[in-house]
């Protein structure tokens, strides 16, 4: 546990939260870490889970698959995020899953101390159930950001949707994106033939300029 201390520390679902009630804390959420291969399943669609995912390493995807095979990148979690917090909160089943898109190290943490009252009525534990709330509501807020490119009409209306909400938080015009070509095409549930030949699109019209996952919108 000693050399992941800096990283939980780093972590949102930690902060502001002392270094001498960490200890105590991880323990009353059975803080346990597991490494995970790339492509390797962290939590399977369909299970139940009373646990929430803290990436120490590496990134997850989030993702949910129909029957047909066909793929919805629903997020993707890097170092310090956290996932599957509010199906852990619930215990409901599981709607997406959860698989290790890099060789990753996962901290699953028990969220029932979270929910209940603490006996010691601790500051960490009021900060704990006060980041994991904060963390909720920018998972929401993501949510609806996904769902507004979505409810574009055309794949060129979502790519534009897409990367101007990248650029606004960005803060400038030129930036770069965290998913390759097929991740692109999974989050906004286009296909990625029609994704690639829109890019190229809206590059010949003078609208962007790109290259791989760097781009840059054009006045």
């Amino acid at each position: 546990m000693s050399e992941n201390f800096e990283k939980i520390k780093a972590a949102s679902l930690f902060f502001g939260i002392g270094e001498a009630e960490l200890p105590e804390l991880l323990e009353a959420l059975d803080a346990h870490s597991h490494r995970y291969q790339k492509g390797e399943i962290i939590m399977p669609e369909g299970e139940k889970t009373d646990s929430l995912g803290l990436v120490m390493s590496g990134s997850v995807l989030i993702v949910q698959d129909d029957f047909w095979g066909n793929r919805n990148i629903m997020a993707r979690i890097t170092q310090g995020g956290i996932f599957a917090e509010s199906f852990a909160c619930t215990g409901e089943k599981l709607t997406v899953g959860a698989e290790a898109e890099s060789e990753c190290e996962i901290m699953r943490l028990k969220v029932g101390h979270v929910l209940g009252s603490c006996p010691k009525s601790c500051a960490g534990h009021a900060k704990l159930v006060g980041n994991l709330i904060s963390e909720l509501a920018r998972k929401n807020l993501n949510f609806n950001s996904k769902l507004g490119h979505m409810g574009k009409r055309t794949t060129r209306e979502k790519l534009m949707s897409y990367l101007s909400a990248q650029a606004m938080k960005s803060g400038k015009n030129e930036f770069d994106i965290s998913f390759d070509r097929q991740q692109l095409a999974d989050y906004l549930c286009v296909d990625r033939s029609a994704m690639s030949a829109q890019l190229c699109a809206l590059r010949d019209d003078g609208i962007l300029k790109f290259k791989k996952n760097h781009f840059i919108l054009l006045r």
